[in-house]
């Protein structure tokens, strides 16, 4: 159990921003895009599929992204800068994989807001809305709908598959508030790494064939077209009911959902490509389940709340796993040919204290903060801002959690600031203002 300083284990849980356009409608301009993205060969931006890599806690930008090898000894922390694949361009040293395959991605370093507590820096970062309300370290946040839960909502169920999955639990803030249940993540829990791995609910319990599970089905489905229930579907909770049962048997049925879940079908050095790890399974997992069609899949990692012995805690394994799975997954992407497809993005809830601090960690920081994207048109090799000498804050080319949140939706053909209903008939903005971060759209 890795636990952040609240205490809690990690398995607890467009107005379009393109000045230039003026009044051209959201759809119109998606539907350029798609043309230009076929006209090149690319993937269409409902064709474009998420994986978000959630380092909860706040991963340090010093000790990954955003290395400051001139600042004083208690700034720069006890690691290296090493040059990138793209001349000028340094990461620490912990990071050499990703180093050399820089040019395959590009590393944010200028997104902050205000929030230094995980509850509400969770729900900025996983919904694009800050909290309306002072929200401390221990909550569980959810006054918007994530972005999983969102993405869920606009395309819904494809092959049989949720559009929604996290492993191996679900972010505080990661749910679907207002649009309903069957929006939330199918959470995969257990270690992909392992030779026992199962994912539950995905396969007909062993006691019951599939012809008696197809028979029982029919009779459900029989039961649900009667007079009762047809006429009164607006009341009737068992309709409700009824629709997560079935995307249940669809899920349970689908050929493509187990072979999707069998990493035995991977070859040896694919696997190892990643890491024969938790976390590199759970990235090839994501890569797996993307390329059956699941739209948003969130790879979660507890435990980057490093107050206390940050640089140790690197090197017993966390800048390793950390710098091989996503080596693996943006390398195993583009050599499939699946990087133009796939949006990848790695990221936490905030930055880490400038000052290494008394116990050799650093604290909760807002003012800075490396996020790492790739795919989905991205151009590789490209640091979109900068922090100052010292990385106490953004100071080039600032963008704010609502640009990412458009940044993200728009990437994904989604209209980020339609009107949203709440279940009480309340309009909401999907997300409050906020312009797409230009550089991810060259």
């Amino acid at each position: 159990m890795h636990k952040n300083c609240n205490g809690l284990g990690r398995r607890d849980f467009l107005q379009v921003g393109f000045g230039a356009l003026g009044g051209v409608a959201f759809s119109d301009i998606l539907a350029l895009r798609a043309q230009a993205a076929q006209a090149r060969g690319k993937a269409s931006p409902d064709q474009i599929n998420c994986i978000l890599v959630w380092l909860d806690g706040g991963p340090s930008h010093y000790e990954t992204f955003d290395p400051k090898p001139t600042a004083p000894q208690d700034i720069r922390g006890e690691f290296k800068s090493i040059p990138t694949s793209v001349p000028g361009v340094h990461f620490c040293e912990t990071m050499p994989l990703l180093a050399k395959s820089f040019n395959k991605f590009t590393v944010v370093r200028s997104i902050c807001h205000k929030d230094p507590n995980h509850g509400g820096g969770n729900h900025y970062m996983m919904t694009g809305i800050p909290t309306p309300v002072p929200v401390g370290c221990g909550a569980f946040v959810s006054f918007h709908p994530s972005f999983g839960s969102m993405v869920s909502h606009e395309r819904g169920v494809r092959g049989g598959l949720p559009g929604y999955m996290s492993m191996p639990s679900a972010s505080r803030s990661g749910g679907p508030n207002f649009l309903g249940a069957q929006h939330a993540p199918f959470v995969i829990g257990g270690d992909p790494s392992s030779k026992s791995f199962r994912v539950r609910d995905v396969a007909i319990p062993q006691d019951i064939s599939d012809g008696r599970a197809m028979n029982r089905n029919s009779l459900r489905a029989s039961l649900d077209n009667m007079k009762r229930i047809t006429d009164k579907a607006a009341e009737d909770p068992t309709v409700g009911f009824d629709q997560f049962y079935q995307q249940g048997m669809e899920l349970v049925t689908s050929t493509t959902a187990q072979a999707a879940f069998d990493l035995s079908k991977e070859p040896e050095a694919t696997r190892k490509l990643y890491g024969e790890n938790d976390f590199g399974q759970r990235l090839l997992l994501a890569r797996r389940l993307a390329e059956v069609g699941v739209s948003f899949s969130v790879a979660y990692w507890g435990g980057w709340d490093h107050h206390r012995g940050i640089f140790k805690t690197f090197k017993d394994g966390y800048a390793q796993k950390l710098d091989q799975g996503l080596n693996g997954l943006i390398t195993d992407l583009d050599q499939r040919g699946m990087l133009d497809s796939t949006l990848v993005i790695c990221l936490g809830e905030f930055g880490r204290t400038p000052k290494v601090n008394k116990d050799a960690g650093r604290d909760h920081w807002p003012g800075a903060m490396s996020v790492l994207m790739a795919g989905a048109g991205i151009p590789g090799g490209q640091i979109v801002g900068a922090t100052d000498p010292k990385g106490y804050y953004a100071a080039e080319n600032i963008y704010c959690p609502e640009d990412f949140a458009v940044s993200l939706y728009t990437k994904l053909g989604i209209d980020p600031h339609q009107i949203l209903h709440t279940n009480t008939g309340r309009p909401m903005q999907l997300v409050n203002g906020g312009k797409p971060i230009k550089e991810l759209f060259a």
